[in-house]
């Protein structure tokens, strides 16, 4: 008689464009902002949310599924900052205020945890600011063409770099309470832009 291994049944995930997945994920936002990604449990979220628990395991049966939706909205919405920023009249300065905006500073630092503790996340997380650098870098060499090789200039991608870097290391330690060298730090970059790339106005 042969034997025949049993049929696997493949899990069942909730639609990603239900209403109660996008609460989730709002819910699981919120946790992540007020009290940190490592309170993001099930339980706690399902609260949150006003939901069961076994709800959102339905939408995310894993803790990376959930986190990494969460980091994939986040992502959608600072890609259209930058594609309005993009799209402004004064481009690479509004780059400059989406990158030193502290308006997402937690969520930024949480993101930067996850990267350091799962690599799934962390992949994403590169993925992602790999293209935003290369769609900087090229607007960059659009806009300031020969200008970049001149005594203010810095390569395309050296300057997406030093713009993001900067920010990032001012909302960083606004999160720790540092405020100290931060207005003397916005007031050189202003400068540094204004002798790379005069105002029109």
């Amino acid at each position: 008689m042969t034997v025949t291994a049993p049929e696997v049944t493949k899990r069942r995930i909730g639609a990603e464009s239900s209403e109660t997945r996008a609460l989730i994920i709002a819910a699981t936002e919120m946790v992540i902002r007020e009290e940190g990604y490592s309170a993001a449990s099930t339980r706690r979220v399902a609260l949150r949310a006003g939901l069961k628990p076994s709800l959102v395991h339905y939408y995310f049966p894993t803790t990376d599924d959930l986190l990494l939706a969460v980091f994939e909205r986040g992502a959608a919405k600072s890609d259209e900052m930058i594609e309005a920023a993009i799209a402004s009249g004064d481009p690479v300065r509004a780059l400059w205020r989406f990158f030193s905006d502290d308006s997402r500073t937690a969520l930024s630092v949480e993101y930067l945890a996850l990267a350091i503790r799962r690599p799934a996340i962390r992949a994403k997380i590169a993925t992602h600011s790999d293209a935003m650098r290369k769609q900087q870098v090229e607007l960059f060499e659009q806009l300031l063409g020969a200008r970049l090789n001149g005594p203010d200039g810095c390569p395309p991608a050296g300057l997406s770099v030093i713009l993001a870097g900067i920010g990032r290391a001012l909302f960083m330690e606004s999160a720790l309470g540092v405020s100290t060298g931060h207005k003397e730090a916005t007031a050189w970059v202003d400068h540094w832009l204004d002798r790379l790339l005069p105002p029109t106005d």
